[in-house]
């Protein structure tokens, strides 16, 4: 790709999210998730494989349609109520239009169809950032209008996904598809929180963006795309096979790992609000999750010849370690002990 070409779809990369963060009028909101979406559609397609296009399309036209809705849901709520801040939505049609429409963007269930086919079809990095960054926008919006939003509608958006990320994560050996499933149960838990405690939506993203970034990571660096070509990861990096399993373990909320952390503190608070049986539902779907990633920690970890599989190359192969997993893996372990620091910054 042209360093001119790469600049600019970098640049409009950053700034679509952020402008949408910074502003107040539904207007310029919208065309910083507009500019975010034109921007990743260069980078999914750069691939230029049938794969690579299908997934091109089919996000822009997932993003297409929530666009409209969030622009139709704006106009309707700045006709009934005379005003465009993004933070006053009285109107509670125009709210679950536009709740609605966010929970398209992010993937959230029942809307996720289009995430792990998307994912399927980008390079690792282009997963990565649809994961994380691209998420920043919607969930930056869902917050400001927090206090007007209808609170069981999120509540059954957050056990839906919560399910569904879980179940379908199941029967999955790709593990693009195993991190979109995982991305759709952690928007499910942030969700399940939002309207009761925003501050702690955002710790709960912070911890998923950090554990997940190091997760995708450490499947570049190994250079797989399916469980089965885990089995000779430790003849790269024996080393990365033990952090990768603590990885794992702390997406799953094992403790006493980072984690445990935002599942621990929306649980809390879900029996402080006395929603008993929503936090126990959101404890056991967890464990759906646990049994997936406990699957992928087994096939990395497993120490068996590489007759045994159909990857020989793999044995020979000399991966190159990189300087900056170390610090995220280690974020992504150790912050359980800095809870109430943590808790007292947000």
């Amino acid at each position: 790709m042209n360093p001119y070409t790469t600049t600019i779809i970098i640049t409009s990369l950053i700034m679509g999210p952020l402008l949408t963060i910074s502003s107040s009028h539904w207007i310029l909101a919208w065309t910083g998730l507009e500019i975010s979406t034109l921007a990743i559609i260069p980078l999914i397609a750069k691939q230029h494989h049938p794969r690579a296009i299908e997934a091109a399309t089919k996000y822009f036209l997932t993003q297409a349609i929530a666009s409209t809705l969030i622009l139709f849901s704006s106009i309707t709520n700045a006709w009934t109520s005379g005003q465009w801040n993004t933070t006053q939505m009285l109107n509670n049609i125009p709210s679950t239009i536009l709740t609605m429409a966010l929970a398209i963007k992010l993937g959230l269930a029942p809307f996720h169809f289009w995430l792990p086919e998307v994912l399927q079809g980008v390079t690792m990095m282009t997963a990565l950032t649809l994961t994380t960054w691209q998420k920043l926008a919607p969930l930056s919006l869902l917050v400001m209008m927090a206090q007007s939003m209808n609170t069981p509608l999120m509540l059954t958006l957050g056990l839906v996904s919560a399910t569904i990320g879980g179940w379908n994560g199941l029967n999955q050996t790709q593990l693009r598809k195993i991190m979109a499933f995982s991305s759709i149960a952690h928007l499910g838990w942030m969700a399940t929180i939002l309207t009761l405690s925003p501050k702690l939506m955002l710790l709960t993203f912070y911890t998923y963006i950090i554990m997940t970034s190091t997760m995708f990571l450490m499947i570049k660096l190994l250079e797989t795309n399916k469980i089965s070509m885990m089995m000779t990861s430790w003849t790269k990096l024996p080393t990365l096979n033990t952090t990768m399993m603590l990885t794992l373990m702390s997406l799953a909320g094992l403790p006493p790992l980072t984690g445990f952390m935002p599942k621990w503190l929306i649980i809390q608070e879900l029996t402080k609000q006395h929603m008993l049986i929503i936090a126990t539902m959101m404890a056991l779907l967890s464990l759906l999750n646990l049994f997936f990633y406990l699957r992928i920690s087994y096939y990395a970890t497993i120490t068996l010849s590489p007759n045994s599989t159909n990857y020989l190359q793999q044995w020979r192969h000399k991966t190159n370690q990189k300087y900056y997993l170390a610090p995220m893996t280690t974020l992504s372990i150790t912050l359980l002990p800095m809870t109430p620091t943590l808790l007292t910054i947000i």
